[in-house]
């Protein structure tokens, strides 16, 4: 009886030991492939010529030039024998960089779409990874299948993400891998490798200038956002699916958008269908694309309610915008004043230009901050105090006043270089940090001294306000009426050589 069990022993001990390496090795394999299972595998998006997007030059407007610089793109993609014949080659890459918004998206697809080239697209954040070298494997497989399935066109979209300057971080050591590996791949391609990169960024300063060279992005395109003529191109083709009513006016509507972008567009003509569809209408007005621009510009509306006092602050901090825009030439003209919350803002004035304008003068751009601090100005001079409601404009004042004196040198020591704040000592800082200050202190003085002036204007708007809430031109146009234009002339020079305003004196332009 002890010899059988110590047979048995001796079966189940010699069992184990045969099975036991065999049943380990099996859980390692398993293991090993649930770790690359759970490993992000993101696949670049491939859509062949027949799926290409539907997106054709006719749908793209606004932006013509960055059209024609990639017609080549697609003549050469289209009959790439004839370029051949004459010793030209497809550019390696072109870089589309812009504010967003302004279609940079788009013109790839189109691009794809009309060259019938196979389309890949991949966002370049979705190539570094925390795994050391997974990003430029990515990389590697999106090229290899792009040379394969030539002519194709490889899309990498917000290209800064991986394309940073190599070694400006620490840790980074996997970008860098990566963009090592697409410079690899650019630069590698042969002379019959019918490959075209794409990329598309908002921050081209922050690119590696290895990225930038001759032989990997050839052509560095600017979307710029769309002038008055491109806007209204736009604004056509978001609503040409759309039953808009013929009384729409939409060059009126191209010229009070100044500064938006095509995709601010798009979102005005969406918002005016919704509006039109709630309202039970079965075509867009121009109630509706009003309304569409004011919640777009301004916010959506919200249900805050607001005490009498404060009724009467922001009243008169909205009226003080109005009024000092109203008698500063250079600003942009108000079309809107309201006192009904949207969004964060308690109320807000609406400045619509009437053209398109890319140079501002110094005075100009003194004018903007007298406007901008017109609502500071009035809470001081009628409420007697100030509030927190200045706070957005106080913050786009100092982003002015910061870039005359360290970008545009249009201060009063400084008027002929551009001040790099990491190699200026602390003395010269001191001055600029006070030429700052003073310039915005001019604007301040300016802006009370005019609403002083122009008091019984303030408190007449702001008496409409708190009755009606919301004020339209015509309505501010029989306020002002008879109300020269002013530009306040400047103090004498203070101890910086910055003037001050003095409304006493100065040309004055009739209404």
């Amino acid at each position: 009886m002890i010899f059988a069990s110590f047979l048995g022993y001796y079966d189940v001990t010699a069992w184990l030991q045969a099975w036991l390496p065999i049943f380990f090795m099996g859980l390692l394999v398993i293991g090993l492939f649930s770790v690359r299972a759970m490993m992000p595998r993101t696949r670049p998006k491939e859509i062949k010529p027949d799926s290409a997007p539907p997106i054709a030059w006719d749908d793209i407007a606004g932006a013509d030039e960055a059209k024609e610089e990639l017609r080549e793109v697609v003549d050469y993609l289209r009959d790439a024998k004839r370029f051949r014949a004459l010793g030209a080659r497809v550019p390696r890459g072109v870089l589309l960089y812009g504010p967003p918004g302004t279609g940079k998206t788009l013109l790839a697809k189109a691009v794809a779409h009309e060259s019938g080239a196979v389309f890949y697209s991949q966002s370049a954040a979705s190539f570094v990874e925390m795994f050391v070298g997974v990003g430029a494997a990515r990389i590697r497989r999106l090229f290899k299948s792009a040379r394969k399935h030539a002519p194709a066109i490889v899309f990498i979209d917000e290209i800064d993400a991986v394309g940073g300057h190599r070694g400006s971080d620490i840790g980074t050591s996997e970008r860098d891998q990566t963009l090592n590996q697409l410079l690899v791949e650019m630069d590698g391609f042969s002379s019959t490798a019918d490959v075209v990169v794409i990329a598309a960024s908002n921050l081209l300063e922050k690119l590696d200038p290895a990225l930038l060279r001759p032989g990997r992005f050839d052509r560095q395109i600017f979307v710029s956002p769309p002038d008055v003529a491109g806007r209204e191109r736009i604004l056509r083709v978001h609503s040409r699916d759309k039953p808009v009513a013929e009384d729409v006016d939409f060059e009126l509507l191209a010229r009070q958008t100044a500064g938006l972008t095509g995709a601010d567009l798009a979102n005005i003509c969406n918002e005016a269908a919704i509006f039109a569809g709630r309202r039970g209408a079965d075509r867009v007005a121009p109630v509706d694309f009003d309304t569409a621009l004011e919640r777009v510009v301004a916010g959506m509306q919200s249900h805050r309610r607001l005490s009498l006092h404060e009724r009467r602050v922001v009243a008169y901090h909205e009226a003080g915008h109005a009024v000092c825009g109203e008698l500063l030439p250079s600003v942009d003209p108000v079309h809107r004043i309201s006192i009904i919350p949207r969004g964060r803002a308690l109320g807000y004035t609406l400045n619509l230009p009437e053209e398109d304008r890319y140079l501002k003068t110094r005075e100009e751009l003194i004018d903007m901050m007298t406007m901008l601090l017109g609502g500071r100005a009035a809470e001081e001079i009628v409420i007697g105090s100030i509030t927190n409601g200045a706070a957005d404009d106080l913050s786009r004042v100092t982003a002015i006043a910061h870039s005359m004196v360290h970008e545009w040198a249009m201060g009063t020591g400084i008027t002929s270089m551009r001040v790099d704040e990491g190699r200026t000592s602390e003395s010269m800082r001191r001055v600029i940090d006070d030429e700052v200050r003073e310039l915005a202190d001019e604007a301040m003085r300016s802006a009370v001294e005019l609403l002083a002036a122009h008091r019984p204007q303030l408190d007449e708007l702001a008496s409409k306000l708190l009755s009606e809430e919301s004020l339209e031109r015509e309505d501010i146009d029989r306020v002002m009426a008879g109300v020269p234009q002013a530009r306040p002339a400047r103090r004498p020079e203070s101890h910086l050589g910055i003037a001050a305003a003095d409304p006493g004196d100065g040309p004055t332009t009739p209404r």
